[in-house]
């Protein structure tokens, strides 16, 4: 089913289609605008480059005629920056239930096989009152791009080990791989994880002390038995170099399954000592790491390579999600002590970084500059599918 509004088309499943689904919480006297309209406004604005509401609302008018024809906007007058500011504060919940039904659906969320964990805080929402600021738990798709569903984290009262079993909780993680940092490695996520139809892939390091020494003991240099020689181990290994931004990284993974039985962890299946040395072009100059970590997967399921693969991708959530946040949409340094409008912009950068990554753009700077020199290019993205 499809409506028409001037020359555009609205498909039924898109982001604006998603938007009338939002519920208005406004009393109606003085309403000029729809709130579907308003959220159009500001996604519209933010793609093309503007991240802050007084830019938004300069931008919108900048672009008056070409909006008030091609939307058809009964009232002339376009909404100033403190209509914005109300909406994203008062909206932010249903914003959010809007974006994350429509990243549902998109075809990649059913392709991808990894989900990555890691947190952000939006440094712009730190205040001398409020040292913590907004501290956002993401549940993210580094294939494509996409933030599935992401929970406040209040730092004061909890961390994102109590929040992790909630998100997850609201996701489909059959034939999932749940990939996170050592925060996340806890053994209760991973039965929750594996009970749910998934796997996980953790880094073990000093919050989990015991597991992350059983798993150094067992990849350090072996001492030879008189009269027997070495133990046999059954490690497997694979390796990668690469060079990039100036210098050369070679990484080395060693996979067991030796603690299987003796470790102390719910269906873990294989651990892996990780090595990674980077060597600097410009100073030639080395720095040398060791990471240790377990897996849910089995040998048959993930091979060596296959481990390195899904290790990456954790990684790929900084420069995939929260880089791009920082730095392309100016996340931290744009100040908003108001957490539910901080909340509401950071469900929107997502958005942002979703549809551009869905269009195949790897430069999003680039693309906001692109989409700002054709609005309606930008306008196609939230009206069609």
């Amino acid at each position: 089913m499809e409506c028409n509004t001037s020359e555009l088309v609205i498909d039924s499943g898109s982001l604006y289609d998603h938007f009338t689904k939002v519920k208005d919480r406004r009393k109606k006297r003085g309403v000029r605008y729809q709130l579907p309209t308003l959220l159009l406004l500001i996604v519209l604005a933010k793609i093309c480059g503007e991240d802050k509401p007084y830019g938004i609302a300069d931008w919108v008018q900048c672009r008056k005629e070409m909006l008030l024809d091609v939307l058809q906007l009964e009232y002339s007058r376009l909404p100033d920056h403190s209509t914005y500011e109300r909406i994203l504060a008062s909206h932010e919940p249903e914003i959010d239930q809007a974006v994350s039904d429509f990243l549902g659906k998109l075809p990649a969320v059913e392709q991808s096989q990894i989900i990555t964990l890691d947190g952000k805080t939006a440094r712009g929402t730190i205040t001398a009152d409020d040292r913590f600021g907004v501290h956002l738990l993401a549940a993210y798709l580094p294939e494509a791009g996409i933030v599935l569903k992401q929970l406040p984290v209040e730092k004061e009262k909890e961390n994102e080990i109590v929040v992790a079993p909630q998100l997850l909780e609201s996701l489909n993680l059959e034939e999932k791989v749940v990939v996170g940092d050592a925060m996340q490695t806890q053994r209760a996520l991973s039965s929750q994880i594996v009970d749910a139809g998934g796997d996980y892939l953790w880094i073990a390091k000093d919050n989990q002390p015991k597991t992350r020494e059983a798993i150094e003991l067992l990849f350090a240099p072996q001492k030879p038995v008189r009269g027997q020689g070495c133990p046999p181990m059954d490690f497997v290994t694979a390796q990668t170099t690469e060079k990039e931004h100036g210098r050369l990284e070679e990484r080395k993974i060693t996979v067991s399954s030796m603690l299987n039985d003796y470790m102390d962890w719910p269906f873990v299946q294989q651990v892996f000592q990780l090595e990674r040395r980077f060597t600097y072009g410009g100073s030639g100059k080395e720095h040398h790491e060791i990471q240790y970590g377990l897996t849910s997967l089995n040998a048959k399921q993930a091979t060596p390579q296959k481990l390195l693969e899904l290790i990456r991708s954790e990684w790929g959530i900084e420069n995939g999600l929260h880089y791009r946040r920082d730095v392309t949409f100016l996340e931290d340094k744009t100040r908003i002590t108001c957490k539910a409008r901080a909340r509401a912009m950071a469900c929107i950068n997502n958005l942002i970084i979703a549809l551009f990554c869905k269009q195949g753009f790897s430069n999003h700077a680039r693309a906001r500059r692109f989409f700002d020199a054709n609005p309606l290019a930008a306008l196609s993205l939230i009206l069609r599918l």
